[in-house]
């Protein structure tokens, strides 16, 4: 099988092909972790995206039945220089290409992934196709110029509201035999590995639709609540219409905890505003200064918006700083038990730097029930 790569600048590169047969359209974005590209794969926050590994050598310790963060595979398709045949790992049940594979995702290999990160770097992240396709059913000379027109053409995704395609359905109780804290889970694309947290700190969590109400929330009589991280654009209006007014209804009644999405949905119920990054934070290794210890913090990131960091009202304080480009990290408010972070504290498969931010979100809970 062949494949090919289409930027909407009209860059075109050829490759080999593997997982599904099949057209996609997302944003190419880079992700520089060189391990974790099953939980990758599975975070919905990639739910529009065209994901490529900057490690070469992907796919050499296979794929198992316990790290996704989600049921299936988010992103659109995944661009990779090099794919491992052979994994080699106890807990391996199937190679990358047969993970793709079984869920209808296209991906490509053989490919110049360094000279695509440069590219993304200096022009920002780029609409783009992945075709994959039988050479002898298809001809890409004849269809180029196609392929240029329809990404041009393309949307950009976060112009859909990304978060309610992703955001669960239906509300569902885990952990219910527990006697410790109730905490609603705001789900906007929620990773399972916040939920495996609560859990390990005796939670019982309430999993809600994105969309869910105030008196909605109310009803439920948590002891604190959880937004959590998501794809697409904080400021989109449904978003605003949803969890921000949702949100600034009971931001003075419980103790509230922000991750990823959630920090910049708490940040425009403040009414700080945010905006699009040129080529976003995704990795492992990204530096946040912690502005009360002093400290700085290996951060595992997933994100292409940011919070302004001179658009916040008095009351909220930031607290965390990204050493590379100065974008906040994280805030808190000066009053209220709320704070939020931009990077994922429960991150697996790390860095675990920061899985104390559970730890103060539950004492900040504990000491209101």
């Amino acid at each position: 099988m062949k494949a090919v790569l289409v930027l909407e600048d009209g860059t075109i590169l050829e490759g080999s092909g593997f997982g599904a047969t099949k057209t996609v359209f997302g944003e190419l974005v880079f992700n520089t972790g060189m391990t974790g590209y099953q939980e990758a794969l599975t975070d919905p926050s990639y739910h529009g995206q065209i994901l490529m590994m900057t490690y070469p050598l992907i796919g050499n310790y296979g794929v198992n039945f316990q790290d996704s963060e989600s049921p299936k595979i988010q992103a659109e398709g995944f661009v990779v220089r090099e794919k491992c045949e052979q994994p080699q790992h106890r807990l391996a049940k199937q190679t990358i290409d047969e993970f793709l594979k079984s869920q209808d995702i296209p991906g490509i290999a053989g490919i110049d992934t360094r000279m695509l990160t440069i590219k993304t770097r200096q022009s920002g992240t780029l609409k783009t196709i992945l075709k994959t396709y039988d050479e002898e059913l298809f001809s890409l000379s004849d269809e180029k110029h196609n392929l240029i027109e329809s990404v041009r053409r393309m949307p950009s995704p976060e112009k859909n509201n990304l978060v309610a395609e992703v955001s669960v359905s239906q509300t569902t109780v885990i952990n219910k035999e527990t006697g410790g804290p109730r905490i609603v889970l705001i789900d906007c694309g929620c990773k399972e590995n916040i939920i495996r947290e609560l859990v390990r700190r005796d939670c019982l969590v309430i999993r809600t639709p994105y969309r869910i109400t105030a008196d909605e929330i109310n009803k439920l009589k948590p002891d604190g609540i959880l937004i959590s991280n998501g794809p697409g654009d904080p400021a989109h209006p449904e978003i605003i219409a949803g969890p921000v007014k949702t949100i600034s209804q009971v931001v003075e009644r419980y103790p509230i905890f922000g991750i990823c999405l959630g920090h910049q949905i708490l940040a425009l119920t403040f009414g700080a505003k945010t905006y699009k990054l040129k080529f976003g934070h995704r990795g492992a290794n990204q530096p946040v200064k912690n502005l009360q210890d002093n400290k700085v913090y290996i951060t595992s990131q997933n994100h292409g918006f940011a919070v302004a960091s001179d658009s916040g009202p008095a009351e909220i304080k930031i607290i965390g700083v990204n050493v590379n480009d100065g974008t906040v990290e994280a805030m808190e408010h000066i009053k209220l038990p709320v704070f939020s972070v931009q990077y994922h504290p429960e991150a697996s498969p790390g860095p675990w730097d920061n899985k104390y931010l559970f730890d103060r979100f539950i004492k900040e809970v504990d000491s209101r029930r």
